[in-house]
């Protein structure tokens, strides 16, 4: 009876500071989880990410950063061709089957430094959460959402960027319990900054690999908010 008793005020406890968890608190609490040592702000790592669509052959990148040198670099295979951006200190370079290529060659193989940018900021951005909220533009609703979404309650953090940054309106999932980030989602906006409830993804999560002491989601699959119509799988493999 007494560890019955126990077990009810702790969990009735947990509710309580959860209703109560502001936006800040909230976010502080996931990045403790996900970064205990504060390591995101000069990784240096390496990781494979394995992707898989319908329809479609699986693709290979193999990633590198080195974020305190400003490094970045995608190598990235699919049936027989193998694509490399790199950008060294904003510095971009370009390579398609082991061949260095300039601007104009990069044009006909539907490469660039702007997707370079792209895979960059992509690869950064995703794998930088939740860390990445505290960026510059990142603008946390002040207030904590509960909702219970694929049939799991959750802490619900809504950002919006500033114009520079993005349109896109996103909410971060969090593990009520342990803060992890187990769901993200994001929906377009109109030409008045609404929500357009029929656009934009979410993303589940599962899974965990530690990378350089961070726990990064393992395995993403994608669906569409529209019609939850699966989009694809990636799965994280350390190197």
């Amino acid at each position: 009876m007494k560890n019955a008793l126990t077990l009810f005020v702790l969990s009735f406890t947990l509710i309580l500071s959860s209703q109560n968890i502001t936006a800040d608190q909230l976010l502080e609490n996931a990045i403790s989880y996900h970064d205990p040592n504060g390591n995101w702000e000069t990784l240096r790592a390496k990781f494979t990410v394995e992707m898989k669509t319908p329809n479609a052959s699986k693709r290979t990148s193999f990633i590198r950063i080195d974020l305190a040198r400003e490094f970045f670099s995608v190598k990235a295979t699919r049936d027989t061709v193998t694509t490399v951006y790199t950008i060294n200190k904003g510095k971009c370079n370009m390579v398609y089957n082991g061949k260095d290529l300039d601007s104009l060659s990069a044009k006909a193989k539907n490469m660039s430094c702007n997707r370079a940018i792209l895979y960059k900021n992509y690869y950064t951005y995703l794998y930088g959460l939740p860390m990445k909220l505290n960026d510059p533009g990142t603008n946390l609703s002040d207030n904590v959402e509960k909702k219970t979404f694929k049939g799991k309650d959750y802490l619900v953090l809504k950002v919006t960027y500033d114009e520079a940054v993005g349109s896109d309106v996103w909410y971060f999932y969090f593990n009520p319990k342990t803060y992890a980030m187990e769901v993200y989602q994001f929906f377009k906006t109109d030409e008045n900054g609404r929500e357009k409830s029929d656009t934009g993804e979410y993303i589940l999560l599962s899974e965990e690999l530690e990378i350089e002491g961070i726990k990064m989601p393992k395995v993403r699959a994608w669906y569409y908010n529209k019609d939850d119509k699966y989009l694809g799988t990636d799965t994280l493999v350390e190197d």
